[in-house]
């Protein structure tokens, strides 16, 4: 996952996790050499665990739940973020390192806060209308600067931009309480604890003495004090859901994203000390069976993975991680039938039926190919920004050969990805091919007038 080198923001490999795309794009305010080995996760399961926790809180604030975006960072530290407007950023290892669901939740609630507070409200204006890859990609450039390497930054940072100072991401002790006291509203008005918040600062709250390398990247851009944890803790203390616990559900699908991040990120063998063969869990049974598929022993991983679906057979993410691992081992039909089941249990779920399309695709069949390229489509009207789904479907495009839709859906690709130049390139092919005025002109069109934010 790490990179040896600068590259403009753009996804350039991927490895896959949970039968999704782990694109190695460059991430955060960081010293160089860390922020180099960071990549965002795409994974329909942890997704939707952020999603369930996430929403209630974004109303709760009088956001609206689908224009908030959460993007998961690959990355061990403590730490989440917002920019570029309402894009929330967490590391995986805050996730990894939660002991409730409520800590997640309350640091959500927090940078929530941020948000409807409009506390980057002024340098948010520079990235709000960017993606993802090139949000990150001008956060790295300004690490790089930072670290000596200026031409290397600057040419990361496309427009006509000055250079932002090294607090771009940071808070004010002001904004920190005012955040505070807005996230326990947000819990307040969804009848949850304030706890998890408190917990969360707590185990920071050591680090301040720390020196800046030592530190987890939240000290840095969220300053704390034990007087702020104190005023947290006193009026958690006052909130009648000052003892109200996680739903059981919420617990579990914890516990369950947890395994399924320790079985990807880590080496197998620590897996297995993680999650040893006694322990018979739900989890750990998960965690297993992926870092069987890491060693790789597909067998094993499959066998452990029919034997959890058995036991929890509506489990739709135990039967998308079955579909990869059948995949990527050159079985798609069996993939196929796999993924079929899980898109059955989570209907529109698009990272799912892009698996499925992506199965179905590499059977081959005349048939298979049709119906994957119809799955295709629905999939990326549902999800814009993945290209991952927009490669696979103009794969199915050629495959039924029809070159100028492949070519629009290459500049889709490309798009979602950051990549401007290339996206126009195949926006003007697909015009070039496309019946002037239809639909898919259009598009082409409009991705042809694509301008690069001006960060």
């Amino acid at each position: 996952m790490a990179m040896s080198s600068y590259h403009r923001p753009r996804i350039h490999k991927a490895r896959r996790l949970g039968g999704q795309i782990l694109c190695t794009i460059i991430a955060c305010l960081l010293p160089l050499q860390q922020a180099l080995a960071i990549s965002l996760i795409r994974d329909a399961e942890t997704e939707y665990f952020i999603r369930e926790i996430s929403e209630p809180i974004f109303a709760a604030a009088g956001l609206n739940p689908k224009a908030v975006s959460s993007y998961l960072v690959n990355a061990s530290s403590i730490n989440a973020f917002v920019t570029g407007g309402q894009n929330v950023f967490m590391h995986t290892g805050t996730i990894q390192q939660a002991e409730t669901p409520n800590e997640i939740i309350g640091v959500i609630a927090h940078e929530t806060g941020h948000i409807t507070g409009g506390h980057l409200s002024r340098s948010q204006e520079a990235v709000a209308a960017a993606t993802a890859p090139a949000i990150l990609g001008y956060l790295l450039g300004i690490g790089a600067i930072f670290a000596g390497a200026g031409d290397a930054g600057m040419a990361l940072i496309t427009g006509g931009q000055t250079v932002a100072q090294r607090t771009y991401l940071s808070y004010s002790r002001t904004q920190e309480a005012s955040a505070d006291q807005a996230a326990l509203g947000f819990l307040e008005r969804t009848g949850q604890t304030g706890q998890g918040l408190v917990n969360f600062f707590d185990k920071l709250a050591d680090q301040e003495a720390l020196s800046e390398r030592s530190q987890d990247p939240y000290v840095r851009t969220h300053p704390l004090s034990r007087e702020r944890i104190a005023a947290l803790e006193h009026r958690v203390s006052e909130s009648p859901f000052k003892d109200a616990r996680d739903p059981e559900e919420w617990q579990e699908m914890l516990e369950l994203v947890q395994a399924k991040l320790h079985g990807f990120i880590d080496r197998p063998q620590a897996t297995f000390r993680r999650y040893p063969e006694k322990d018979q869990s739900k989890a750990a049974r998960y965690a297993r069976a992926i870092a069987y598929y890491k060693i790789p022993n597909t067998e094993r991983s499959v066998a452990e993975m029919d034997a959890l679906i058995a036991d929890y057979p509506g489990n739709a993410f135990f039967h998308e991680f079955k579909g990869q691992a059948l995949f990527e081992s050159g079985r798609p039909v069996e993939s196929a039938a796999a993924y079929r089941i899980a898109d059955q249990l989570r209907p529109n779920e698009p990272l799912i039926m892009v698996g499925l399309g992506q199965s179905l695709l590499a059977t081959g069949q005349d048939a298979s190919v049709t119906e994957a390229r119809a799955i295709l489509e629905r999939a990326t009207r549902l999800e814009h920004d993945y290209p991952n789904g927009f490669r696979i479907l103009a794969q199915a495009y050629a495959q039924e050969g029809n070159t100028p839709m492949a070519a629009l859906a290459t500049a889709e690709q490309n798009a979602s990805s950051g990549n401007l130049g290339e996206a126009k390139q195949w926006a003007a092919r697909a015009k070039r091919e496309l019946p002037e005025g239809s639909p898919a002109w259009q598009r082409a069109d409009d991705i042809s007038r694509i301008e690069a934010p001006n960060l």
